[in-house]
């Protein structure tokens, strides 16, 4: 079960975040980043992060997304291997294998694939 404490720590206001990417964007291609990045638009392609990671109620991501920690709670289709944390909100929905040392799902969230736990470094 994951600690309360990580999930408080997880900012979800969207001041907190260096970059946003708006609700009328749609990307398609690679994205890398090291500092908090927040999904409104659309994602095709893949996300590689050393940071945080919410992908907003908008966002609509077709990617293999690799990142320490993901806060879902719009739609990603594609595999996600976070370090430490995959948190599904309930209006999250996720299609894809899953691999972190935490990982929550709400009750309404939708997921489909595989989950794997691995120990925390």
């Amino acid at each position: 079960m994951a600690d309360v404490k990580e999930i408080e720590q997880f900012d979800t206001d969207e001041d907190d975040f260096d970059t946003v990417m708006a609700e009328d964007i749609n990307f398609s291609g690679s994205i890398f980043f090291e500092k908090p990045f927040m999904i409104k638009g659309s994602v095709d392609g893949s996300i590689d992060s050393k940071s945080d990671l919410l992908i907003d109620a908008t966002a609509f991501v077709r990617a293999n997304i690799t990142t320490d920690r993901v806060y879902i709670r719009g739609k990603v289709e594609g595999n996600i291997d976070a370090k430490r944390l995959i948190y599904v909100s309930s209006t999250g929905s996720v299609t894809g294998d899953i691999s972190a040392a935490q990982v929550v799902l709400e009750p309404g969230s939708a997921f489909s694939g595989k989950c794997t736990m691995k120990t925390s470094a």
